[in-house]
């Protein structure tokens, strides 16, 4: 977790940073951008202290009615939850009622992420030579690998173990690690996606994402090849064998680095996981803020982190980090929660900057162009065969809502997504001023 410590040392960065980019001035949602940091930090906080928390039993009357009119008779397959900056739930239909989340369960992911590893984190792939001179080359999920690098890796190598110039009749022996077979797909993937590019297989070295036009089927193997073509082009030879990661000896605790690659920030990872919904990306963030290659350990370390934030977890289930499993089961109020609390984490504007935004970025970047939601939802869609979601932050003008829609089985829910939008817009504030207590018949 972020202490409070590190909040103070990373805010004026930040703040610097982020706010041109957000484009909302000096009162960025969910973040204290505008206070004066103090001289001394203080003692780390206690566990949640002053964070919002979910607030039941009052509403917005004229918010609840026009969600319940929007999804009238599809009522049953909807899950809605809108918060404001304080935990109130505004408007609630089915709330509590965990469905399948697509593509939201990357927020879960990028939120659990983002806190554990901090802005700061990168990827790195590496070449190192043991003391027995055998040459490794091992990796933790780059989506951005790419020929280029590889030719380096090679380069690099022959610099150790032959020459271009004057070309040896030793060959490099050269190892790569890379996770078995069993862990390069959630166990719960359906077959077919696993063809596609968006089901690619989850390995440490990972070229282009282990995806073409389709998702590559054994990418160590296909790495492998191009190696030891890429060093035969440059007058070598090489001995190339493929290692299970955790395989170690003695003499590779005592190598040394010859060569590193390292990944695009983690705002860039964010980005590329919300923003443009990249699976592969999503699910080595999950492995790495988890410690851990094994999903079933990932996602019970990802469960574990949810249960820490003081939120509504009843019926949560985290079966991987993309969303691509139809496992996942995810209430909206649990992941309005969730960005209601990430809002007023330290580092917020991250975790807010990585979001599609209505008509102009992600997934966003084509829906509800030229309308009032235009630049002032940033959120995360998902799409499953059956399912629609959309999550984020709306930004109003009596200050944020954090909105969660999930449905499962309805009809024409894009059309209705907009409208919930719209109507979440146009009662903030809520016309009657004052919230009225109304009983939670409607939480699901």
């Amino acid at each position: 977790m972020i202490t409070l410590f590190s909040f103070h040392q990373y805010r004026r960065r930040v703040t610097k940073t982020f706010i041109p980019l957000l484009g909302i001035a000096s009162t960025l949602i969910g973040s204290v951008a505008n206070a004066n940091p103090p001289l001394l930090s203080p003692p780390p906080p206690g566990k949640n202290q002053g964070l919002p928390s979910l607030q039941y039993g009052r509403k917005c009357p004229a918010l609840q009615q026009s969600i319940k009119t929007l999804v009238g008779k599809d009522r049953w397959a909807w899950s809605v939850s809108i918060l404001d900056r304080h935990g109130q739930l505004l408007a609630d239909i089915n709330g509590g009622v965990p469905r399948v989340p697509a593509s939201n369960q990357k927020l879960i992911t990028t939120a659990f992420a983002l806190d554990r590893l901090g802005p700061d984190f990168k990827l790195h792939t590496q070449l190192v030579r043991r003391t027995d001179g055998v040459l490794e080359i091992s990796g933790e999920g780059d989506p951005d690998l790419g020929i280029a690098q590889i030719q380096r890796f090679a380069m690099a190598a022959l610099g150790q173990g032959g020459s271009r110039t004057n070309p040896s009749t030793d060959y490099v022996r050269l190892l790569i690690r890379e996770e078995p077979r069993r862990r390069w797909w959630p166990h719960d993937w359906d077959n077919t996606d696993r063809t596609y590019a968006y089901g690619a297989p989850i390995t440490r070295l990972a070229l282009t994402s282990n995806a073409l036009e389709s998702a590559v089927p054994n990418p160590a193997s296909r790495l492998q090849l191009l190696l030891e073509r890429e060093v035969l082009r440059q007058g070598g030879k090489a001995h190339i064998q493929l290692v299970e990661h955790d395989q170690f000896s003695k003499s590779t605790y005592e190598s040394v680095l010859l060569h590193e690659e390292d990944s695009a920030p983690m705002h860039a990872l964010l980005s590329l996981a919300n923003a443009e919904s990249h699976n592969f990306t999503a699910e080595v963030l999950l492995r790495h803020a988890a410690d851990s290659w094994d999903i079933k350990h990932a996602s019970r370390e990802a469960m574990r982190w949810m249960k820490q934030q003081n939120i509504p977890v009843t019926g949560l289930r985290i079966s991987d980090g993309s969303g691509l499993s139809r496992n996942n089961r995810l209430s909206s109020q649990t992941l309005a929660t969730l960005l209601m609390r990430m809002g007023n984490h330290p580092l917020a504007p991250y975790y807010q900057a990585s979001m599609a935004i209505a008509g102009q970025r992600g997934t966003l970047r084509k829906l509800f162009r030229d309308t009032e939601l235009q630049g002032k939802f940033w959120g995360k869609t998902g799409t499953l065969t059956g399912v629609r979601s959309i999550s984020g932050i709306l930004e109003t003008s009596d200050g944020p809502r954090y909105v969660s829609a999930i449905a499962n089985g309805a009809i024409y829910p894009n059309k209705t997504v907009g409208q919930l939008l719209k109507a979440t817009q146009r009662f903030s504030p809520c016309p009657s001023s004052v919230l009225t207590v109304n009983p939670l018949d409607e939480h699901g």
